[in-house]
């Protein structure tokens, strides 16, 4: 086979791959050089802003397979019986810039994109069913104190225990961040959760309340902070690599769903908020239900194109799933659709990892770098001329949730066991065994060392005291010790 020439981006043939037009063999470079120009051009401008959040990441084409039938609780296309769906799943450390480790203790992003027969549906979670705040007024804030400082432009612990413990919502993330699961030892042998409730919606109109658990068929394993601290110098990309490796070996991992499934009267009265993004709901009150397995067995055929162009957005929801109350599921919402038309323009939803596998109907039109005409017939909803147009009876008679009264800037209503120290204090005494509660104690007393300040040490202390005495007590002992 023949290799082929070499061509600009119109397609023609280029004189040469190594020299540029001038006049004569040392004279000055000519601007009629369109190919020259073109190739500087190109590379001044051949890298995006990377993500504010999870910019570090690896991903993977593949498919999900439904195992069980739960269509008494979801009318959900790609929730039905026996359904096929082709998907791309992205994974990402949360801190970090691109070129950061992949092994710094961090949460992981796990975020999916379902190619429906009825449009994408988007599931943008982490490896942790719960969050550090409870309301996205918070975020941006939980953000950059895990970010660089202004001023120095380093990491640093104490900003970081700083808005933990003025935030104590944050006890139950930061017990699982400091614990084994905080730093996964592949992205194939973490779960994924997707975090928020959401509102399930069946044929009937009958609404529940779900919460989504995507669990390793590769068993949970962890990295120690020794063991990660020494691969972030040797092997920086090795979660990225394993991913990629483990796949073109033909190791193509999966993860079998389960949700969590609450009529919807229960909230309302429920012993704690469950649309509160920092607590769990115990197993015990609501057992997970096997839905069906997702396995990615196709490494994308250019990094940038597929994974760094991939455009997850929680508002990508399909007829037979909704939104909660959640405060930040619902100011996700707005946020990453918002933040792809910055990153990557207003037409990301055309680009290959992003469109979807069904005809658009869509009256979004112009704009840089779009290709897809809107046949629309008039760029205006409602037209007489044949234009699309809505489909409530998609969705059913009930859609949404009702409010229980005014909007209003308020804290979380009271329930009876309403309180930010509780479950983690029960994780820690009853989840971890002593082994675990070593290495927790160990962590988190290691990050303490690093440049706390005393006000926020003491803080961090007592902070530990309120989720369990005895670890407060292990882990002031220790950084005492210095």
């Amino acid at each position: 086979m023949s290799t082929p020439f070499t061509t600009n981006n119109a397609g023609i043939a280029v004189e040469s791959d190594e020299h540029s037009l001038t006049v004569g063999p040392d004279g000055p470079i000519l601007l009629q050089d369109h190919y020259l120009i073109e190739k500087m051009a190109q590379f001044n401008r051949e890298r995006v802003p990377e993500r504010v959040v999870h910019a570090k990441g690896a991903g993977a084409y593949g498919f999900f397979e439904v195992t069980n039938d739960v269509s008494q609780f979801t009318k959900a296309d790609l929730f039905q019986p026996g359904k096929r769906t082709d998907m791309l799943a992205r994974f990402s450390t949360v801190a970090g810039e691109q070129g950061s480790p992949d092994t710094w203790r961090d949460p992981r992003g796990f975020a999916l994109k379902f190619y429906t027969d009825v449009g994408n549906f988007d599931l943008v979670g982490n490896n942790t069913p719960i969050f550090f705040v409870r309301d996205t007024i918070k975020f941006q804030d939980f953000i950059r104190s895990q970010k660089r400082r202004p001023d120095n432009g380093l990491r640093d612990n104490d900003m970081q225990w700083d808005f933990w413990t003025l935030s104590p919502e944050s006890a139950h993330m930061v017990t699982w961040l400091m614990g084994d699961r905080g730093i996964p030892k592949t992205y194939r042998n973490m779960n994924g959760y997707g975090s928020h409730t959401y509102m399930w919606i069946n044929g009937g109109g009958t609404r529940y309340w779900v919460k989504y658990h995507f669990k390793t068929d590769q068993g949970i394993d962890f990295l120690t902070q020794a063991e990660a601290d020494a691969l972030a110098g040797s092997d920086p990309d090795v979660h990225r690599k394993d991913l990629w490796q483990a796949i073109e070996s033909g190791n193509a991992p999966s993860w079998t769903l389960y949700v969590q499934v609450m009529p919807f009267e229960d909230a309302a009265d429920y012993r704690f908020n469950p649309f509160d993004l920092t607590k769990v709901w115990p197993h015990g009150d609501y057992p997970l239900i096997e839905v069906g397995r997702m396995t990615l067995d196709q490494n994308p055929e250019d990094y940038f194109i597929h994974i760094e162009q991939a455009a997850f957005e929680p508002a990508n929801m399909v007829p037979g799933v909704g939104p909660s109350p959640d405060k930040m599921l619902l100011g996700r919402l707005f946020s990453y659709p918002d933040t792809h038309r910055y990153r990557i323009g207003p037409n990301y939803a055309q680009l290959p990892p992003n469109r979807p596998r069904v005809p658009v109907h869509s009256y979004a039109k112009d704009g840089p770098m779009r290709y897809e005409p809107a046949r629309t017939a008039r760029p205006y909803a409602p037209n007489s001329y044949g234009g699309p147009h809505a489909s409530p009876e998609a969705y059913g008679d009930i859609a949404g949730w009702q409010t229980a009264g005014e909007m209003v800037r308020e804290a979380y209503s009271l329930h009876r066991e309403d309180d930010d120290f509780g479950q983690p204090g029960t994780m820690v005494r009853q989840v971890l065994d002593e082994d675990a509660r070593t290495r927790l104690v160990s962590n988190v007393a290691g990050h303490l060392k690093q440049g706390v300040s005393q006000p926020v040490l003491e803080r961090a202390v007592q902070y530990w005291r309120n989720i369990d005495k005895k670890i407060g007590d292990r882990i002031a002992a220790e950084v005492n010790g210095l």
